[in-house]
């Protein structure tokens, strides 16, 4: 067939398999890859090996590595970083030692047993984007699993250079030039790609420019790690983790990642895969089966002992379990690496690599179904739970001075504010008087660079802002929006309201990564100025009169921000006011009524209390 019809039948297949397999109710992953086989070399013969399809499907392959590590959540990574290294090693360990044992029980030797061990031990993502279409991609058992990843994969590919070095490379690698050609590539992809990008966010700001630095970083991060004796897939993830910051979910930049990723070059990806696969060595050797099976009750052997090690180590749930299961055991890039090089080194025989192959095709279907069941019930879970906690608050964010209305859309994306009005106002005097002249909750923003450059939050929180009916809301729009950008936020407050704060940033499930500054009262508040760097965000929690935080001081922050914060973008919040609440003044000597936020915020404080007196 002439590249035409190639073009024609791969699009159409692109765009009726996915639909075909939702009637059927199977995972668009299996259908790809059901389509590969029928139509590469070993089946139908429409297209050949070595075709531009199969070239195109490895950028799919560093697509989905990139997005999982764009997509982590980096605060709840950070609290889950022990979780997930003492999961990696799991996840590599079980698998690598029943490799091992199965092999020599096999017949084969020790060079050929710990390769073995070392591809059962490696995993890919294949099913990350089933994790990411349902949404789950931030849950706990998620992140872990992730985290996981990087670490399986190193190793698994350490074992796979070191061997390789030994075998043919001995006078052309020593070890030290391997291991200083590994650190090389982890420096220019963690540090210097990072540093490019930011400088070049700031200057453009055109989601399309955007998208090619973030693809072209994924390139060269993968060339990186071939050079440096790894596989591309694990420069194409630590290329995610770099940009994780500077790539928030809900940018623009992530969209165009999301739709060339999802409706190119994966599907091309797993149409690859399908064509690689001959299903005539099902029953060509009982040798090849008797291998194949033998590969594959090993790999999920080792992989579903690691998930359930993790679910008794950390307290997860039987369902995140099969989330970590499903995710951990599919297998591709990684394993077709180790065997090809195994192959071509004389250290595997033509058995194991047929074996392999079919290894793959069951592994890579049963992981499908596993992760969509996971996933859908933890998507049915999480959707009751934020049921559960809906508000009616509804959010006015505006900007004074000059229409933005591209900066307030983005804003209330990334912070998740779904019922949101825009507005720009003359001066601050107008802002005031349309803020004072309602309840709800709003927001005056002030960009100067774009925010997904900013390094940390900088938050000024008055006396008494805890006892606000709407407190805990502001707390989770600056917790959202921390997690968007990757920023670590600092929070300038009194002793009183920082002991709040941490009991909500400790809350499982929605960590967040802070400091604290004391700060008294707000004519202390021209601290922050004093400790803000160039790429730094200011938040002023504000309030209306008559509120329990509200300080006749806060007339005076349009000057304040004018004189000292004119050269930082900033955003002035005012939580929604209690509709027919009679909220006594501070100021008049009267203590001021507890809120149910604060109610709930005093039983956290005890807790914390009585358990540090302990």
């Amino acid at each position: 067939m002439n590249s035409l019809g190639i073009i024609a039948l791969v699009s159409g297949a692109i765009l009726v398999v996915p639909m075909v397999c939702r009637k059927i109710r199977i995972p668009s992953i299996v259908g790809f890859i059901l389509v590969g086989v029928l139509v590469g070399p070993y089946g139908l013969e429409i297209i050949g090996s070595g075709s531009t399809i199969q070239s195109l499907g490895k950028i799919g392959m560093l697509y989905i590595m990139l997005q999982a590590g764009i997509e982590v959540d980096v605060n709840d990574f950070r609290q889950q970083r022990t979780h997930a290294v003492i999961f990696g090693i799991y996840s590599f360990l079980l698998p690598f030692l029943l490799g091992l044992l199965t092999s020599r029980l096999l017949g084969y030797g020790w060079v050929t047993s710990a390769l073995l061990g070392a591809m059962y031990g490696s995993h890919t993502l294949m099913t990350y984007p089933i994790v990411s279409r349902y949404g789950v991609q931030k849950n706990a058992a998620a992140n872990i699993a992730i985290g996981g990843t990087m670490l399986t994969i190193t190793l698994s590919l350490l074992v796979l250079a070191f061997l390789r070095s030994n075998h043919v490379y001995t006078d052309q690698l020593s070890a030290w030039g391997l291991i200083g050609r590994i650190v090389l590539t982890f420096g220019v992809v963690l540090f210097a790609f990072p540093w490019i990008a930011k400088r070049f966010f700031k200057r453009r700001t055109d989601p399309t420019s955007g998208f090619l630095v973030v693809m072209t970083m994924m390139v060269l991060s993968a060339l990186l790690a071939d050079w440096a004796g790894l596989e591309g897939i694990l420069g194409a993830f630590m290329c995610g983790v770099a940009l994780n910051k500077l790539v928030p979910n809900r940018s623009p930049v992530m969209g165009r990642i999301n739709f060339v990723g999802n409706t190119i070059f994966v599907p091309l990806f797993l149409i690859g895969v399908g064509m690689m696969i001959d299903v005539s060595l099902l029953w060509a050797s009982w040798a090849t089966i008797i291998v194949a099976v033998v590969m594959i009750g090993t790999k999920l052997a080792g992989k579903w002992l690691a998930a359930w090690l993790a679910q008794r180590s950390f307290g997860l749930l039987g369902v995140e379990r099969q989330l970590m299961f499903g995710l951990t055991h599919a297998t591709a890039a990684g394993t077709l690496a180790i065997v090809t090089i195994g192959y071509e080194t004389g250290i595997f025989d033509p058995g194991i690599l047929n074996a392999a192959v079919v290894m793959i095709l069951v592994l890579c279907t049963s992981a499908s179904f596993i992760t969509e069941y996971a996933a859908k019930q933890l998507a049915l879970q999480e959707e009751a739970r934020l049921e559960a906690e809906k508000t009616d608050n509804s959010w006015q964010l505006m900007t004074v001075g000059e229409n933005r209305h591209f900066e307030l859309k983005e804003l209330s994306e990334l912070a998740e504010l779904h019922e949101a009005e825009f507005a720009s106002e003359e001066d601050w005097a107008e802002a005031a008087r349309l803020i004072n002249n309602q309840r709800r909750a709003s927001i005056i923003y002030r960009p100067v660079q774009p925010i997904n450059t900013i390094s940390r939050i900088l938050v000024a929180v008055p006396r008494y802002a805890e006892k606000e009916h709407d407190f805990i809301t502001c707390f989770g729009l600056i917790r959202r929006l921390s997690s968007q950008i990757g920023a670590k936020v600092v929070f300038f407050t009194n002793e009183d309201t920082q002991r709040v704060l941490q009991a909500f940033c400790r809350r499982k499930g929605k960590y967040l990564r802070a400091s604290y500054r004391e700060m008294e009262d707000w004519e202390d508040s021209l601290m922050v100025a004093k400790q803000m760097g160039p790429d730094d965000l200011i938040v002023l929690i504000n309030a209306r009169p008559s509120t329990p935080s509200y300080n006749p001081l806060f007339e005076q922050v349009p000057e304040m921000l004018g004189k000292f914060f004119a050269d930082h973008s900033y955003i002035v919040v005012y939580p929604e006011q209690e509709t027919g609440a009679d909220t006594p003044d501070i100021l008049s000597g009267d203590t001021p009524q507890a809120s149910k936020t604060w109610k709930i915020v005093s039983r956290l404080k005890q807790r914390i209390l009585s358990f540090q007196q302990r």
